[in-house]
């Protein structure tokens, strides 16, 4: 193992997934240290065994000595915190984050970092419909897929670090993916699936719908319930990617419409042969 039980973790951003890290690695045996906005997300995650210091402020002690620091920050907040901060960190420290795009911040970050110091970008790929450090679960991890997307500035030893804290944390699938690779997956996999999940909400405003749904309608718009500060701008930062996406999508759903309108009944069995065959490879994992 690279990592030992002696190294220092910096979660900067407390929130579900930074206090989801911070909790299981604290667990594990680590000094888990943090950084975030208000007071209170401080106060609850100490009061709560969930890291051992924390600090509203770029705290120069808590930064300089942590070996390894994790990022749970908007992109744009991220590049900030960057560049009015890296002259605390630790000579050798690795960077790692949590963001759900790459490409645009992925080469940003390594261009304007220090040399002695390196980022290895890694997404998890779990979370939840609630936000905030209270509802932080390290659970939410446990079998979950990660990706870790390093560029040609990455040593060999930082992405086995990054793999080593999935392991640690009961990540499942581990996949490694470029920054542009994985902008184009989650632009499928995750962000037009929080699309179709807010534009069919938007569909409807009959506030009696809740006492006629069932399970179908409730888990295909699970995700409906949103950050809007952050999906935006993830959405603007992937808009490429999702575009096509999106278009893509919409050219498919035009594609069963029309075989309806037609009575075609043939067609639109193999699209559901095709579909049923598809989702079938998610139940081998």
């Amino acid at each position: 193992m690279l990592i030992n039980r002696q190294c220092n973790i910096l979660i900067v951003g407390l929130g579900l997934i930074g206090g989801s890290y911070a909790k299981g690695l604290r667990k594990l045996g680590f000094n888990v240290s943090a950084l975030a906005r208000r007071q209170e997300t401080i106060d609850y995650a100490l009061k709560n065994a969930i890291i051992d210091e924390g600090s509203v402020s770029p705290d120069p002690d808590l930064i300089g000595k942590a070996d390894i620091v994790v990022f749970a920050l908007y992109p744009h907040v991220f590049k900030e915190w960057i560049g009015d901060n890296q002259r605390y960190l630790k000579k050798g420290a690795i960077l790692t984050d949590v963001t759900g795009v790459k490409s645009c911040i992925v080469y940003d970050i390594q261009d304007m970092l220090r040399k002695d110091v390196e980022f290895i970008a890694a997404h998890p790929m779990a979370g939840k419909e609630v936000y905030g450090v209270e509802n932080s679960d390290e659970k939410i991890f446990y079998g979950a897929n990660y990706i870790i997307v390093p560029t040609d500035k990455n040593t060999e030893n930082a992405i086995e670090i990054c793999r080593e804290i999935a392991l640690l944390l009961q990540f499942g699938a581990i996949s490694i993916l470029s920054p542009e690779e994985h902008d184009e997956m989650i632009g499928f996999v995750s962000q037009l699936t929080h699309c179709i999940a807010v534009t069919l909400m938007n569909c409807s405003d009959n506030e009696k719908l809740v006492d006629y749904v069932g399970d179908s309608f409730r888990d295909l718009t699970r995700i409906a319930r949103i950050n809007e500060n952050m999906w935006s701008e993830l959405f603007l930062l992937n808009k490429d990617s999702l575009l096509k996406e999106m278009d893509r999508f919409m050219e498919e759903f035009k594609s069963l419409r029309d075989e309806l309108a037609a009575e075609d009944t043939e067609g639109m069995k193999e699209k559901m042969r095709t579909s049923t065959a598809r989702r079938a490879l998610f139940n081998k994992k």
